[in-house]
């Protein structure tokens, strides 16, 4: 018989976003009380040190969910690269729109997503690759979550899966098997 142990973390933010593509009201401006929650797995528990009987530190958990999703989606927008109009309502007044979507567009090709605050209004802007929706976030956070959970646990944890709630009835998930 196998034996796993499992442990995990939620953190709640609030952010603005919109489907462009959606039939419904969701292609409108609207926002969400999100909660996200991380599940770490491991087959064995740190031994020593200050982890010593832990699958990860939640505190450990924590920072990184702070870092990687409160601190720059927390009362801001998220958006999708494709949604230019979205873009261009956001881009300041006193620059070239297209240089500016440009180099937005430039920076969630190398990294997989854009954080500025150099906006019409001055708010936070986080912009991916995918729609925002509940599973293209999950994926999204996941896939940043994962390499920090790997490092700060010492290779003996990994990231089970990312859940986010859009609302308090419904959720998506994503996971990746190794």
């Amino acid at each position: 018989m196998s034996s796993f142990f499992r442990m995990s973390r939620r953190i709640a933010i609030d952010a603005g976003h919109r489907i462009m593509s959606h039939g419904s009201k969701c292609r409108h401006l609207h926002g969400h009380r999100y909660e996200i929650e991380a599940w770490c797995v491991s087959s064995r528990l740190h031994e020593q040190g200050e982890q010593a009987g832990m699958v990860l530190d939640f505190g450990f958990l924590k920072e990184e969910m702070l870092a990687v999703i409160d601190a720059p989606c927390d009362h801001g927008f998220i958006a999708h690269a494709g949604d230019v109009e979205l873009l261009t309502m956001f881009c300041p007044e006193t620059v070239d729109t297209q240089a500016w979507i440009g180099k937005r567009l430039e920076e969630v090709e190398r990294r997989g997503y854009c954080l500025t605050v150099d906006t019409r209004m001055g708010t936070k802007l986080y912009v991916l690759n995918e729609p925002p929706t509940a599973e293209g976030l999950a994926k999204h956070w996941f896939r940043r979550l994962a390499p920090r959970v790997r490092e700060l646990s010492l290779g003996i944890a990994r990231l089970e899966r990312v859940r986010v709630w859009e609302t308090p009835n419904c959720w998506a998930e994503h996971e990746e098997t190794e």
